[in-house]
């Protein structure tokens, strides 16, 4: 916010003029580690969505309740979920076009886990989503690039999932924090399998996230900084958050599943 570059972007509003309404989005590289991904208290209360938001997206990442809106004949389709990239990766030269060949589905979450248990100490275990032969022609491309996965024994003996996360482009104030709620879960997920792979305990170890383009678009601007000061006057993050477990949080979660069951298209919107 202080001493990123200010930078123009392809959303910037402007009037009929064609003059900028926006100001310049606030741009850096960002890298972000958290020691412990699951350390409570976990949820926070300002970030733009509240628990039910989170808890789909969380499903749509980790479980891929979405992956059936990816459809080249639906006008309104999304070209990707990070799930359907994940779990059964497919390139192709045009998303638009249903007719147009595809290669085999990889699913390269199995190859995580596959790899994972056969040699943990690998430097191989890893997963994109980029098709570069379609992925720059559509007007959303994802965000999220790769995973890279790292087993590695504590001074016990005991293994630990570490994993990093590589982003081309990140919207720091309204998707960071659901992504990466969404993606310690996967991680969480994948050691769990690991885990039982391998037939003893696999911890969660850090979540390193790497953006190459982490920036606040200047419409946000109005929004983001009184939350920003609030922050600066008493910098205590336990009391802008909520643990998992809180009872109002867990109610929600438990009406978000309630939703989810009779739509399977609620809160319908664009990929973060």
């Amino acid at each position: 916010w202080e001493h990123g570059v200010d930078v123009r972007t392809e959303y910037d509003r402007r009037d009929g003029e064609g003059k900028f309404i926006d100001p310049p989005s606030r741009d850096c590289t960002m890298v972000i580690e958290v020691t412990d991904p699951f350390g409570e208290p976990r949820i926070h209360k300002n970030f733009p969505g509240g628990p039910e938001e989170l808890e789909v997206y969380r499903q749509e990442v980790v479980e891929g309740i979405h992956d059936h809106w990816v459809d080249p004949t639906d006008p309104d389709k999304w070209t990707y979920t990070y799930h359907e990239r994940l779990y059964r990766y497919s390139p192709t030269e045009d998303l638009d076009d249903p007719q147009a060949p595809r290669l085999n589905s990889v699913n390269q979450m199995e190859y995580v886990v596959n790899k994972a248990a056969a040699r943990h100490y690998s430097r191989r275990i890893q997963a994109i989503t980029w098709m570069p032969t379609a992925d720059p022609q559509t007007t959303d491309p994802p965000c999220l690039q790769r995973l890279w996965f790292r087993l590695l024994e504590d001074d016990a003996g005991e293994l630990v999932l570490n994993l990093n996360t590589h982003w081309r482009s990140r919207d720091a104030y309204k998707a960071w924090f659901m992504n990466a709620f969404a993606l310690t879960d996967l991680q969480r997920k994948i050691a769990a399998e690991v885990s039982l792979r391998l037939g003893r305990p696999v911890r969660l170890g850090r979540y390193v996230d790497i953006s190459d383009s982490f920036h606040i678009y200047g419409s946000y601007f109005s929004a983001f900084g009184p939350e920003l000061e609030k922050m600066r006057k008493d910098p205590d993050y336990r009391k802008r958050a909520w643990p998992s477990d809180y009872p109002a949080v867990l109610e929600m979660i438990e009406e978000t599943h309630r939703k989810l069951q009779e739509d399977p298209d609620y809160m319908r919107g664009s990929p973060a």
